[in-house]
């Protein structure tokens, strides 16, 4: 029986938008945003970034050194907040109706501190709350020290839950995530990006 449900933020939760994303960077001067970043899992100084290896302002000097002139920490949150297209409120619901029916719900997330700065202000959801509201924990890659698909992300969320993965729904929109949570034991869901999967999610509540 399916006691916890695991949620990624985005593409799940919010819906994504990378070609915001990419023109946001661009348009504070990253010419090379296109082949810089990436919707799943980020590399270079933006995977640095999610990863934990180095801290907010090291992420701005660093894209500062790369555009060839200073960026400020703002421009840096307006970038990357360029991912989130829109926060549906049917997924909110659905995260309060799932904790009210009985179910853990956390977020594991490959993010980094300026889309959480975001995300854990009271601006988060357009009512004054911020995600912490919708969660009973939270995981996030940057205080990890690992990202999805590493087996090491995983395994640290299901230790420090104390949770089984039989017992466990994992939900998010990249394949080579949902095929690494299976691997170690976890049942999946891989809804598309935007889609309304709020319906079909208790298809996956049955086992």
């Amino acid at each position: 029986m399916i006691k916890n449900i695991l949620f990624d933020l985005g593409g799940v939760i919010i819906t994504l938008d990378p070609n915001q994303a990419v023109s946001r960077f661009k348009e504070i001067g990253l010419a090379d945003a296109d082949r810089r970043l990436d919707s799943y899992t980020q590399s270079g100084i933006f995977g640095d970034l999610e990863l934990g290896k180095i801290s907010a302002e090291e992420f701005r000097a660093g894209l500062s050194g790369l555009i060839g002139h200073e960026v400020t920490a703002d421009q840096c949150l307006y970038a990357w907040k360029g991912y989130c297209k829109e926060v549906p409120r049917r997924n909110l619901d659905t995260l309060l109706r799932l904790r009210a029916e009985g179910y853990r719900v956390v977020l594991v997330s490959n993010t980094n501190p300026y889309m959480m700065s975001w995300a854990l202000g009271d601006g988060f959801d357009g009512m004054g709350h911020s995600i912490a509201h919708y969660m009973d924990s939270m995981y996030m890659s940057y205080k990890c020290g690992a990202m999805k698909p590493d087996e090491a992300f995983f395994r640290h969320v299901i230790e420090a839950e104390g949770i089984e993965p039989g017992e466990t729904l994992f939900v998010d929109d990249g394949p080579r995530n949902v095929e690494a949570a299976a691997r170690l034991g976890l049942h999946t869901f891989c809804p598309e990006n935007g889609s309304d999967w709020t319906k079909s999610i208790y298809e996956h509540l049955k086992y």
